[in-house]
């Protein structure tokens, strides 16, 4: 993979034994391994063998929402899913020793292409950009069209109904346990969210962090996906809450100054879509119809799991937990994303 956002020297606190992994992995000599700097929650890596590039995937140090970080999940489901779906990476091995490096991970065969990070080349025309932003979107509906119920191991993934009363007890309860003494008072944006839930509208495999900067782009056409990353949060579940975390991320023209500051993919490149045409052409494909009021609830939700999850990485910073100063941003960001909802709710 190549964009914006190289891999890097590794940062000392996310070392780990390399001789350990290349025994583990016994496919020859890791010559380099070097750090993905993005994201803010798995650790990612990339280990540089004489014949092929892999990647590799473990837990952050720290402490982890329960649930959170199972490394064995996230490679079976890219493995179940591989045969229906072919924009995941290959999986080349799961380790659940944890005497290895000190955690579970994974091992995946590196997606050739280009992950679009902040902006694109300023070479890409127009009509381009928008062929690119409608065919990432489709992407997500075709993920959404799978028949989990003909793939056991998918199907495994699902509760049943029930879905969205599940997610909003669970972000609620993670934010209680994230708190810190600067978090400020959520009380009637939580109150708003748990009156105006709605039931869930179907049960399909969803990614639950679904961007642009989690594609790979083909080396050869700009405008066509070749694989999809990040599936630690992919479950079965509502399609709307999955599309309304992905617009929580999606920066569009005359959105605010804070805003604009945290936009991780090139979502203000001339010719891409704003977030109410995203929603219009998600409807449209997989039949779905929706007032605007019936959709200001997956919007809000969106940025309250949102502003959970910069919440529990600024727990981690907010205690000394890593060093890493990307993440002193993230306790400004929680106060944004409360005001942002307000907003939204108020109309």
């Amino acid at each position: 993979m190549s964009d914006g956002n190289p891999a890097k020297p590794v940062r000392d606190e996310d070392a780990f034994d390399v001789a350990a992994v290349q025994e583990w992995l016994g496919l020859g000599e890791i010559e380099e391994v070097r750090q993905f700097p993005g994201g803010a929650s798995n650790l990612t890596y990339q280990l540089r063998l004489a014949d092929r590039r892999l990647i590799l995937r473990r837990p952050p140090s720290g402490q982890k929402a329960a649930g959170a970080h199972d490394m064995g999940r996230e490679h079976r489901i890219q493995a179940a899913l591989a045969p229906v779906f072919p924009y995941v990476p290959e999986m080349i091995g799961f380790c659940e020793d944890e005497t290895v490096i000190g955690s579970p991970f994974y091992v995946m065969a590196e997606v050739e292409g280009t992950i679009p990070r902040r902006d694109l080349p300023s070479t890409m025309a127009r009509e381009d950009v928008s062929r690119l932003c409608g065919n990432a979107w489709d992407v997500l509906a075709e993920l959404h069209s799978v028949d989990v119920a003909a793939h056991p191991a998918l199907a495994a993934l699902g509760r049943g109904e029930g879905y969205v009363a599940r997610q909003v007890a669970g972000w609620t309860g993670r934010f209680a346990k994230a708190r810190t003494e600067d978090t400020g008072d959520w009380s009637a944006v939580e109150a708003w969210i748990g009156a105006h839930q709605p039931a869930d509208v179907a049960q399909v495999l969803i990614h639950n962090d679904f961007r642009l900067d989690n594609v790979v782009l083909a080396p050869d056409d700009p405008t066509r996906v070749v694989g999809v990353l990040d599936w630690e949060m992919a479950t079965v579940g509502d399609p709307l809450m999955d599309l309304g975390g992905s617009m929580a991320y999606w920066v569009e023209e005359g959105d605010d100054e804070f805003f604009q500051m945290f936009r991780r993919q090139p979502s203000q490149a001339d010719g891409m879509w704003s977030r109410a045409e995203i929603v219009a052409r998600y409807c449209e494909r997989m039949g779905y119809s929706l007032t605007p009021e019936q959709w200001r609830f997956y919007e809000v939700f969106g940025l309250y799991r949102l502003a959970v999850i910069a919440q529990q990485i600024w727990y981690r910073y907010f205690h000394g937990q890593t060093t890493n100063e990307q993440y002193a941003v993230f306790g400004p960001a929680v106060g944004y994303l409360e005001t942002r909802c307000r907003r939204l709710i108020a109309g």
